[in-house]
């Protein structure tokens, strides 16, 4: 009987050490100088002596890009993978006040292509680059026979830092306060399952069909990624004038906004106080989707939300304004438990 060997089982080592090679470039040019390792050591090094910090509070958190790798398995394109990955992982600890500092990646897949690789942490690296944040390290794993040909899963992980006294929490809101929503670019990160469905399954679609409700193809609408409020937001927790932040990602508006209100309070938000974007109305016909669905399972045009005292609007707004954003007075807080009631 013939032997066998590590590579006819499916792994292929020299793919790893060529994905290697060609990853330490790309993340090299995110390294900030608080980076005090080489991508390739068992573990990443980082110096919190270069920040000028006084009393940081480390604030971390891990996701992952859900089904909407279907959507880029299909249509050839994961370099914008990256990007979403980075972008939500920022977006979930800006809410606290954190700036991000590094992000690790994971990458898993039954075959290991270098090339694809590399579109993916091209991705991780744009985007880590405007966050200001290293790319200090990760794992790529060969697992054949756990995942299909052509296939893949990633995840993020990123730690930031922020002054204890700055934190956001939310516990200071109170009736009265206003809400502020920042725009989304389409559905990020989340509701893919259920748009999929829409459209692939109930429409017929490919991801080259152009959709004329939109003016683009499916592949572009459903890959746009997701969006980063780290700029838009810094100016405004400079000026210490945020009371909450959420980030509307996985329930929506209907179950992110109470993960940030404090008991004895509610937000009461608008509908059409803001405009919901095309996709979403093009999605909610095509699959005859319940209004309140809607709201849970699609950020509905809203990726961002700012509470706020009324005396501190104006300001706000300006600051937004001067950052590109568009900011949308969508609502307040009122009285009751902690909920959404939409008016």
């Amino acid at each position: 009987m013939s032997g066998t060997s590590y590579k006819a089982a499916g792994v292929d080592i020299d793919a790893g050490n060529e994905t290697v090679r060609r990853i330490k470039s790309i993340a090299r040019g995110t390294f900030t100088p608080g980076v005090l390792s080489e991508i390739g050591s068992f573990g990443g090094l980082f110096s919190m002596a270069s920040g000028g910090w006084t009393d940081p509070v480390l604030v971390s958190s891990a996701d992952g890009v859900g089904t909407k790798l279907k959507v880029a398995f299909m249509a050839g394109v994961h370099d914008t993978i990256g990007r979403d990955l980075v972008n939500h992982c920022v977006n979930d600890i800006l809410v606290q006040g954190a700036t991000p500092l590094f992000f690790l990646d994971y990458l898993a897949t039954g075959r290991l292509s270098p090339d694809v690789a590399e579109q993916i942490v091209t991705g991780l690296a744009a985007a880590c680059r405007e966050n200001g944040c290293a790319l200090l390290g990760g794992e790529t794993a060969e697992m054949p026979g756990f995942y299909a040909d052509g296939e893949y899963d990633v995840a993020g992980f990123i730690v930031g830092a922020v002054e204890r006294a700055k934190l956001v929490d939310g516990k200071g809101l109170a009736p009265g306060d206003v809400l502020l929503a920042l725009p989304s670019v389409g559905l990020h990160t989340n509701g893919y399952s259920l748009a999929r469905q829409i459209v692939f399954e109930r429409l017929g679609l490919t991801v080259d069909s152009v959709v004329p409700e939109l003016g683009e193809t499916v592949g572009a609408a459903l890959l746009r990624p997701h969006k980063s409020y780290l700029r838009a937001v810094q100016p405004l927790l400079a000026a210490g004038v945020v009371k909450g932040l959420a980030h509307i990602t996985g329930g929506g508006l209907t179950d992110n906004l109470p993960r940030v209100l404090p008991e004895g309070t509610a937000a009461e938000v608008r509908r059409g106080s803001w405009p919901v974007l095309p996709l979403f109305s093009w999605l909610a016909d095509a699959g005859q989707v319940e209004l309140d669905d809607q709201y849970r399972a699609f950020n509905m045009g809203v990726g961002l939300v700012i509470a706020l005292a009324e005396a501190d609007v104006a300001r706000a707004e300006g600051l937004l304004t001067a950052t590109g954003e568009t900011p949308h007075r969508i609502g307040r807080i009122i009285e009751g438990t902690p909920g959404v009631v939409y008016a």
